[in-house]
């Protein structure tokens, strides 16, 4: 993997969308996203303290500095509020296989943007940038077996199945996307 450093977290535009940088005043947005048992339901089974979202989001700042990708807010580009994060991360996950050295792409938006396709528009976008910035690399996403909208989500977005996996003691399924593959 090829990386560029950058210090500015660049702007992905779609129709409804806008990818872009976190900012402190989308926090308290955030840490109710993650506070919803909807969203959270299928990523440990239970809501997020603020605390844990403030680490999350902390996270999602250090990324982009430290590794020159990482996550975006996602905004709704009509009425400016944040709907969700998405983009690529890579966490030294205890979890066979490896996926050290792997960009591992991840998206969640809150549960009123659920079922209206902004999930898999998000995807398409942020891997057309990953696509150029991660110089023809592959990515990978882990979802548990039970997330059919996430998983027809990376499967829309070119993801395909390698392998049934645990992570933290539960069930797992590793995808793998090459870039330029089909999406949309």
């Amino acid at each position: 993997m090829n990386i560029a450093h950058s210090a500015a977290i660049p702007v992905v535009e779609t129709e409804r969308v806008i990818l872009r940088g976190h900012r402190l005043d989308d926090f308290d947005a955030h840490a109710a996203m993650w506070a919803d048992p909807v969203v959270t339901r299928f990523l440990g089974g239970k809501p997020f303290t603020r605390e844990e979202s403030w680490a999350r989001y902390l996270r999602y700042a250090g990324l982009w500095s430290v590794l020159g990708f990482g996550f975006w807010a996602v905004e709704d580009r009509t009425t400016r509020r944040l709907i969700g994060s998405a983009g690529f991360h890579e966490l030294r996950r205890d979890i066979e296989p490896s996926l050290e050295g792997i960009p591992e792409a991840g998206w969640g938006l809150v549960s009123t943007s659920h079922g209206k396709g902004l999930a898999t528009e998000v995807v398409v976008a942020m891997h057309q940038w990953g696509d150029a910035f991660f110089d023809g690399g592959k990515t990978v996403c882990i979802i548990d077996p039970k997330n059919i909208a996430s998983r027809r989500v990376a499967e829309k977005c070119g993801y395909r199945e390698v392998l049934k996996t645990t992570y933290r003691g539960e069930p797992t399924i590793l995808f793998e996307r090459l870039a330029g593959a089909a999406t949309g």
